[in-house]
């Protein structure tokens, strides 16, 4: 081995960190440093993964390897029992080279590098670090997400006037609730973008023979995801061109005739470094600028990538590693097993949703609070149950996305600290904002009965079961008051003993 084939770095890349040109990665320089992946056989084997989300890492990882070994790199795959053992491999085969890494976006990751002694580069594939999540956070009490996108909106000088929101508004969600199309009899049916659909290469076709080792659920890749950056910029270009102008009207819709609606599909990419979110942005202002996109959809968009997206990213940062076990309610249900069967239940919308996610291993936002975390929030399910199940079976899951939008937003199991009420509707919401109930066995007005939408009675179920815990929260004071009104509480507690005990039968 000549002197120039030393390494004189180690650089160990983590699958949210997929980026050539972010992180550790930009500073490597070929002959400089060895790149190091550590394949974790606990990680791989412990949980049973949704069969695509498993694919979509572990083939962005190795995409990312030849990338590198073509370009110059010496790229080494460890194989350890977990990653401890593989660090503990790296360290004694190189115990005088510096080892760098970029500070993963997981605090169990980051804990585990610093305990080895790791240096850890800055994480740039956000555009707010958490000590300046921290600085703002320190002026409020309540941390209001529109607020910290306020402050986004200035700070990075997005869609500002001087010192004022383009349009005089900070926000026009308002203009973004529509339900889905509805023509009327002889109207032609809306017509939604159709999503892009990737050929697998060599590579991909190598990770896919090695599903088989592994315990999954859900089914195989089906074109749906690019495993690339060159795919993930395609997915980007065909968002702006095609489903950006009407993102912001339908973002909450939940039509059966299409899966993608207007969203972007960008998340996975995002989350393992494949895509910037200043990248994105940037892209999507540019479409805006060049007209023929209402000022709705692209403040829509940019909230959801510079509020929300950093916001949570925030919050996980924020709250002690504690928050993660936080339950508030003090709820222990099990997983329903409509969670992993969509054929038990009855209930047309969880049923499809569950098979969109069979299918695809993703739903966009809505679907995932105001039908899954909603139904579990409903029944009582322990958060933690919830969170695991949506770690492991959507496409774009990370441990600093779940936690907060389970922990803090789909369940309220922190109490408040993060949303001042709980999200929860019954079965009048889903009815006005999808196509589900038309064709369900249930009827969403109905409280009680054998026919009543089982979201609708666990909906007054749940706020009679809280009711002393919400008596001194303002804004859930009105709906708390009513359920205390209703002639038919005995019937809706009778009603939903009954729904309980038939959806963990798989009948309901």
């Amino acid at each position: 081995m000549s002197s120039s084939d030393i390494p004189q770095r180690i650089i160990v890349v983590t699958f949210d960190q997929l980026s050539r040109s972010h992180g550790a990665l930009a500073t490597a320089v070929p002959g400089h440093d060895q790149i190091v992946f550590i394949e974790s056989y606990d990680m791989l084997t412990a949980r049973t993964w949704h069969a695509q989300r498993l694919f979509f890492l572990l083939s962005c990882s190795e995409h990312l390897k030849n990338e590198l070994a073509a370009g110059g790199f010496q790229v080494t795959t460890i194989h350890a029992s977990n990653l401890r053992a593989g660090l503990k491999e790296l360290r004694v085969k190189h115990p005088a080279l510096p080892i760098v890494s970029t500070s993963p976006s997981s605090r169990r990751l980051r804990q585990i590098f610093s305990s080895f002694g790791v240096q850890l580069l800055p994480n740039n594939n956000f555009l707010t670090t958490p000590e300046q999540f921290t600085s703002w956070a320190s002026g409020y009490k309540s941390l209001t997400m529109e607020y910290f996108y306020r402050f986004q909106r200035k700070r990075l000088n997005i869609l500002m006037d001087q010192d004022q929101p383009v349009g005089g508004q900070w926000n026009l969600d308002h203009d973004n609730r529509l339900p889905p199309p509805r023509p009327k009899k002889g109207q032609a049916p809306h017509l939604w973008p159709e999503p892009l659909r990737f050929e697998s290469d060599l590579i991909d076709q190598k990770v896919l023979n090695r599903l088989d080792e592994f315990h999954t659920w859900g089914e195989l890749p089906n074109g749906t995801w690019a495993t690339t950056r060159t795919g993930a910029l395609a997915q980007l270009a065909h968002f702006t061109e095609n489903s950006l102008a009407d993102f912001g009207p339908y973002e909450d819709a939940m039509p059966t005739d299409t899966w993608t609606v207007n969203h972007s599909l960008l998340s996975p990419y995002l989350n393992v470094g494949l895509l910037h979110p200043g990248e994105v942005v940037q892209a999507a202002i540019d479409k805006y600028e060049q007209g023929g996109i209402p000022l709705s959809s692209i403040e829509g968009f940019v909230r959801q990538v510079i509020g929300w997206r950093e916001y949570i990213n925030g919050i996980y940062w924020h709250f002690p590693d504690s928050y993660r076990e936080e339950n508030a309610l003090d709820t222990h249900g099990k997983l329903l097993p409509l969670f992993m069967d969509p054929q038990a239940t009855q209930m047309n919308c969880v049923s499809s949703v569950i098979t969109d996610v069979q299918e695809r291993a993703w739903v966009h936002h809505i679907p995932r609070l105001m039908l899954l975390s909603n139904l579990a929030q409903l029944v009582g399910m322990k958060p933690q149950e919830l969170l695991e199940w949506l770690r492991t079976h959507f496409i774009d899951a990370a441990d600093w996305v779940m936690v907060p939008n389970v922990i803090g937003m789909g369940m309220h199991a922190d109490g408040g600290a993060m949303m001042t009420k709980p999200y929860i509707a019954g079965g009048a919401y889903i009815s006005r904002m999808s196509n589900y109930c038309g064709s369900c066995a249930f009827d969403p007005k109905k409280r009680t009965g054998e026919d009543a939408c089982p979201f609708t009675t666990l909906y007054w179920d749940y706020l009679d079961r809280n009711r002393d815990y919400f008596a001194g929260n303002h804004r859930m004071s009105r709906p708390v008051a009513a359920t205390a009104q209703r002639e038919d509480l005995e019937q809706i507690r009778d009603r939903a003993s009954q729904v309980l005990a038939g959806l963990y039968a798989g009948e309901i």
